[in-house]
């Protein structure tokens, strides 16, 4: 079907929410908008799908919702009746939307007699992939767009382990979905018929007793946090969004009683008014933070983004001012914390392992390689590290010590299988305390880190392709750079080349097959310098994804190369 037929579908529906009626007929006044929203469907990667609120088949809404789920419906409908009883949880966050999308998404589910667990308001993701373990449902939705800005919102499918559906199943719903023949004659059965035959229960404070119990495994030595969190003064910010639920419960229970809310960000507010885009690695979201900090002399903030998932921090510096800290150094303080910890004790031993993306810092590793355990490099996903947990589980042949990724990401108590911004924040803020402890700084610990393994440093940059031909654009990049290696970056020799797509290692001995690894669309480079470079495209975004990693003696030399190399990288995508 064309972008004009879908289109005049679309205008001639008769179920289409006035909102929709009123955005269609303000954004159909321009011929590209049309080819876009309906030139094609909205992309379906990495288990989920993400686009503006608008009316079209190539966005989010009401009815592309609606499809998806339907899809999910009938995969569950194929795996029996045992599938169906065990039935979905579903969750949602602060957006426009998403909660009549939830609410949408449980009815369409309820037609087929699936049962349907639905949070009584907005939780963080990560207690979604808990409530996905602990009802031992057969999948999870969550309504979502993580950290993007006001205009999207998104749909998240989970699997039975709570990690983001495994792509055989994925691939699966979505065909199914393909064979919706009208997306508007989708059956949704009512709310009230549902409850009335206990097909929709609702669930909420139940859920948030028994998650909040295992949030106290995560604190690692309550002792010396009761000794010396009385030290900080911690600025929280949920950023409009879900974090706030929680929040207060899980750091006083973890023993810090000096949590500061910024009231501005403490407001639910799908405008998200204090930031043009609420994602805790960008310094402007943390600006009223800092304000409240100067105000009460506090040395810590800590930020998680709207379905608090990702956990960002900023610490104060020397001169006073304030350092935004990236996910990767996050990541390599609580690493450092927790074997330096776990020595001290003599708790560690050689099994533990650390898990983390092929794209993020190469210091933990380097630093988990000095105390003698073990390192794993897994694909970018969370999945993939919750993959690594069952079978080192299965196996019986490692302890997790704790997985991450750059963008934000941690996991340290696998009771939830994605990315944890509560656990990520109580672990941040006994770093701290065990900082205060030694009358130092976040600061002072991160330089002290790097004065022993030298300075890694990482800046990731996104190329947007957006509209309908950005999906397009990106394959037929990656495909130039696959058929034409790149031989240097920024006058720097390329020694090796990683291709997760066609599982090839490539030196100057020639090409090794690259094994260990589900196959995915990145490349990775490594430069004569022991620098690297990677290149994703975005399985839910229309962009591709560039990193760059560098290693050098002094943080100065470290930010002006990696920016340097991400410079002479964006002009070599541009050509």
């Amino acid at each position: 079907m064309s972008a004009q037929d879908s289109f005049k579908q679309w205008k001639q529906a008769t179920s289409l929410p006035d909102y929709l009626k009123d955005q269609l007929s303000s954004l159909s006044q321009d011929d590209n908008w049309i080819e876009d929203a309906f030139g094609q469907d909205i992309n379906f990667g990495t288990a989920g799908m993400r686009g503006k609120l608008e009316p079209g088949t190539n966005r989010i809404n009401l009815f592309t919702i609606g499809k998806v789920t339907e899809g999910l419906a009938r995969l569950i409908d194929e795996n029996g009746e045992e599938a169906k009883k065990r039935g979905v949880a579903i969750s949602f966050d602060s957006r426009y939307h998403s909660r009549e999308f939830a609410q949408h998404a449980a009815q369409i589910l309820g037609a087929h007699g699936i049962k349907v667990y639905l949070f009584d308001d907005l939780r963080p993701t990560p207690e979604l992939s808990f409530a996905v373990r602990y009802l031992h449902t057969f999948a999870g939705i969550n309504i979502t767009a993580s950290h993007n800005a006001k205009q999207y919102n998104g749909y998240k499918v989970y699997g039975e382990d709570g990690a983001q559906m495994a792509p055989e199943n994925a691939d699966r719903l979505f065909a199914y979905a393909q064979k919706v023949s009208n997306i508007f004659d989708v059956e949704a059965a009512p709310v009230e018929k549902l409850r009335a035959n206990n097909t929709l229960q609702l669930i909420g404070e139940d859920v948030d007793e028994a998650y909040l119990a295992h949030l106290k495994e995560v604190t690692f030595d309550p002792e010396m946090v009761k000794n010396n969190a009385n030290k900080l003064k911690i600025i929280y910010t949920p950023l409009h969004g879900t974090g706030k639920m929680l929040y207060d419960r899980a750091f006083r229970q973890g023993g810090f009683d000096n949590v500061i809310p910024v009231p501005s960000q403490s407001i639910i507010d799908p405008e998200f008014p204090t930031t043009i885009k609420p994602n805790p690695e960008y310094r402007d979201v943390f600006e009223p933070g800092f304000k409240l900090a100067n105000e009460v002399d506090a040395n810590v903030i800590i930020a998680t983004d709207p379905d608090a998932d990702r956990m960002g921090a900023a610490v104060r510096k020397s001169d006073g001012d304030f350092q935004v800290l990236t996910g990767n150094q996050i990541a390599t303080l609580m690493a450092y914390y927790l074997l330096e910890h776990m020595k001290e004790n003599g708790t560690l031993t050689s099994d533990y392992e650390l898990v983390t993306s092929i794209v993020s810092s190469a210091l933990p590793f380097k630093i988990a390689k000095d105390f003698g355990i073990r390192t794993k490099h897994v694909l970018t996903g969370f999945k993939y590290i919750g993959e690594e947990v069952d079978r080192m589980n299965k196996e019986k042949d490692g302890k997790f010590l704790m997985g991450f990724e750059e963008s934000y990401g941690y996991l340290f108590k696998p009771f939830a299988r994605d990315k944890d911004a509560m656990q990520g924040a109580l672990m941040f803020g006994e770093v701290a305390s065990y900082y205060a402890s030694k009358g130092m700084t976040v600061f002072d610990g991160l330089q002290e880190i790097w004065q022993k393994y030298g300075v890694s440093y990482e800046i990731t940059h996104a190329i947007e392709m957006p509209g309908i031909g950005g999906q397009k654009k990106m394959a037929a990049l990656m495909e130039k750079l696959r058929n034409k290696h790149l031989n240097e970056i920024n006058g720097t020799k390329v020694v090796k080349i990683e291709d997760f797509e066609t599982q090839k290692s490539i030196d100057s001995n020639g090409e090794k097959e690259l094994t260990g690894f589900p196959v995915s669309n990145v490349l990775k480079y490594y430069l004569e310098d022991d620098t690297w470079v990677a290149l994703r495209p975005s399985g839910t975004e229309p962009v591709i994804k560039a990193y760059v990693g560098v290693n050098k003696p002094t943080v100065e030399e470290a930010e002006k190369a990696a920016q340097d190399y991400q410079n002479a990288l964006g002009e070599l995508l541009k050509n």
